[in-house]
């Protein structure tokens, strides 16, 4: 097995800061503008030097800044030494959860803006301890519900305490243009998605990058109400530890594994109803609520900001990555909502091919078993500056279509008058007899099946790699090391005669079911390497490599509904029915395209007992069973994966 430690990236965003108009140029002009700009600022510039320029250029000033119910925010602030009355700037926001450090105004950050061409450029760099967090007053609540109608002064939520918090800035900060922008990174991300609700006046331009948008359909939590187990219970560890009153100490002080090895850790700890004794003893509350509400009920429903994102009037440029294990949902969805509740206003959508906030702490060349040729991110970053400039300093339009989206597969950006593109076609790939994938409708009229034994002792690994934090790089990982596995399914196509470009949301539609009474379904599309392939020097030898492109859990009790889960009957075939995150991906001749069906997506999902009972994490260690799964492919019940495709470039070039 490979080893590789996981990814820090959660602790950068955590120590870290941790949206364009639809314009008439091509994708390739926006393309080419961002490669001639000087996108590699940040790799010719050392960390040490952007301090230092920090350092002598911008004065920091740390405020408490009053919501409308009078509790105090706390803001810092950092001002260009030339801000006057002649040269004014506007103001740059983050708000977030993690923290604004370090306090004290003798002490500054090392990086005020995603890149340094923005501290050169010059704005009022302001970042706020969200309510309830660090140094800011008040209840701190994850997700917190946005209220629509607030009919008093004590009726706040994400949306009010960023309207408040500009329009005091606005009146009070010295030297600033009246004009705001905000943007963030995940959770970040989250809070400018909902700072652009009923926008101040003022805020003109908004980014909300990796936006968590609901945490049990798609968000960072739950897939489809499977559950994240490793991801959650590794994060709130440390955030979810109460902070009783303000202060400037991260109660962040770790998670003692006892083991490097997540697999190994979850599957001893056994049935989830074991975490609280073991580990946690009850002192995290938001793991509490997690624990007591496994549907998709009111509480949930609450903390999804989807429905809300509307009375926008900013122009919003809403950022994602097509390999983030975090929030891919968000971004896609959040677009989706704003798109479709607030028209006209200025609403574009950019993807690449990134991990979660890849577009910022990585070069976007690599990831997992996938080389995209280039560093795509310092593509993107000068059509975000460019954004930024032109809304809050009048600084030229960005080059950009509608939609701006990184074409795996290929490796080449693209430009669309929307999102999906609308001359997409909708086709099935449907599952058939010797492992075989197809366009065709299969002809067997016999209700014929494949099967497996899954049993939750021996659950499927997501990923080669042994580390505790969650991995992002099995989204591009080799999946031979779980095809060769008899609990996985496996199906392939033929050899592609010509590329084939799927761009837009997947489905499953799977036919299936099982001895026991619950299962999980993950369905998993893959792009199968040519036997044999020329390799660059020093590289490994690819051909046959089975790269993952999309992979998506769903739990079968939420087949008809995620409000009210029922048990499957033993035996008994069962529609199962679920969305899975867009792509944007070309299987180019030459290559196959495969699917894979297993039932557990280990410790990435946590384990399904097999066994249904009414709240799956007071499942008991004795309720785990071994269960038979059948994926029926014959007769009408004909298992699928819809897909929409998009006629390749190849195949428009040649027929004319």
């Amino acid at each position: 097995m490979k080893c590789r430690i996981a990814s820090n990236l959660f602790a950068a965003l955590l120590c870290g800061f941790l949206g364009l108009s639809s314009l008439s140029l091509s994708a390739s002009a926006a393309t080419a503008a961002a490669t001639n700009a000087n996108a590699t600022l940040d790799e010719k510039e050392s960390a040490a030097e952007r301090a230092e320029y920090i350092r002598k250029h911008y004065t920091k000033f740390e405020y408490r800044i009053p919501a409308r119910d009078g509790k105090l925010l706390f803001t810092s602030v950092y001002v260009p030494n030339d801000a006057s009355a002649n040269k004014r700037y506007p103001i740059l926001l983050v708000r977030t959860p993690y923290t604004v450090a370090p306090y004290s105004t003798d002490k500054y950050k090392t990086r005020l803006g995603p890149t340094s061409e923005y501290e050169k450029e010059g704005f009022i760099f302001a970042f706020q301890d969200v309510r309830g967090k660090n140094m800011s007053e008040g209840e701190f609540v994850n997700m917190r519900p946005h209220i629509s109608k607030k009919m008093s002064k004590s009726d706040v939520d994400e949306s009010s305490d960023t309207y408040d918090s500009i329009d005091w800035m606005i009146k009070n900060l010295p030297a600033n243009n009246g004009k705001v922008g905000q943007w963030g990174i995940s959770y970040p991300g989250f809070y400018t998605s909902a700072g652009a609700i009923d926008s101040h006046p003022a805020l003109k331009a908004v980014s909300p990058q990796a936006p968590i948008a609901d945490w049990f359909r798609g968000d960072d939590m739950h897939r489809n109400g499977a559950f994240n187990v490793q991801l959650a219970f590794s994060f709130f560890s440390g955030f979810g530890k109460p902070r009783p009153v303000p202060t400037d100490v991260n109660n962040d002080r770790g998670f003692d594994w006892g083991v490097p090895d997540a697999y190994q850790f979850f599957l001893e700890l056994g049935s989830l109803a074991n975490a609280n004794a073991k580990h946690f003893k009850g002192d995290i509350p938001f793991w509490n609520e997690l624990m007591e509400h496994p549907n998709y009920d009111s509480y949930w429903q609450a903390k999804n900001l989807l429905p809300h994102l509307k009375n926008i009037k900013a122009a919003v440029m809403t950022v994602g990555g097509w390999y983030d294990t975090e929030d891919l949902y968000g971004p896609l969805q959040t677009y989706k909502a704003i798109e479709k509740n607030n028209p006209g206003i200025s609403n574009t959508l950019v993807i690449g091919p990134w991990v979660h906030g890849g577009w910022t702490n990585t070069t976007g060349e690599k990831i997992g078993d996938t080389n995209f040729g280039f560093k795509t991110a310092y593509t993107y970053q000068p059509i975000e500056f460019a954004f930024f400039k032109h809304h809050l300093k009048a600084g030229d339009k960005p080059a950009l279509p509608e939609a701006w989206v990184f074409e795996t597969g290929a490796n080449r950006w693209r430009g669309f008058d929307s999102w999906p593109p609308a001359n997409t076609q909708t086709k099935s790939l449907y599952f058939q007899a010797d492992s075989k994938l197809s366009f065709d409708v299969p002809k067997d009229s016999a209700l014929s099946f494949d099967e497996y034994v899954s049993d939750p002792a021996k659950p499927v690994p997501y990923t080669t790699e042994i580390g505790n934090r969650w991995s992002n790089q099995y989204v591009a990982m080799d999946q031979r090391f779980a095809g060769s596995r008899p609990d996985v399914l496996t199906y392939q196509t033929e050899v592609l005669e010509r590329d084939v470009t799927f761009a837009g949301p997947l489905e499953a539609l799977l036919f299936v079911s099982t001895t026991g009474s619950d299962a999980d379904f993950v369905v998993k599309l893959i792009d199968v390497n040519p036997n044999k392939m020329d390799n660059a020097v020093g590289e490994p030898n690819r051909g046959a490599q089975q790269t993952l492109v999309r992979g998506e859990p769903f739990r079968a009790r939420f087949r008809d509904s995620f409000e009210h889960p029922k048990a499957m009957v033993p035996n008994q075939v069962h529609q199962v029915k679920f969305a899975i995150n867009d792509v944007m991906h070309t299987f180019q001749r030459g290559h196959r395209i495969m699917i894979q069906v297993q039932s557990s997506w280990f410790p990435f999902i946590d384990r399904n007992p097999q066994k249904y009972v009414d709240n799956i994490y007071n499942a008991k260690d004795s309720d785990f069973i071994k269960a038979n799964h059948r994926l029926y492919r014959g007769a009408d019940k004909l298992s699928r994966l819809q897909v929409q495709v998009l006629p390749a470039l190849d195949e428009k070039a040649e027929s004319k």
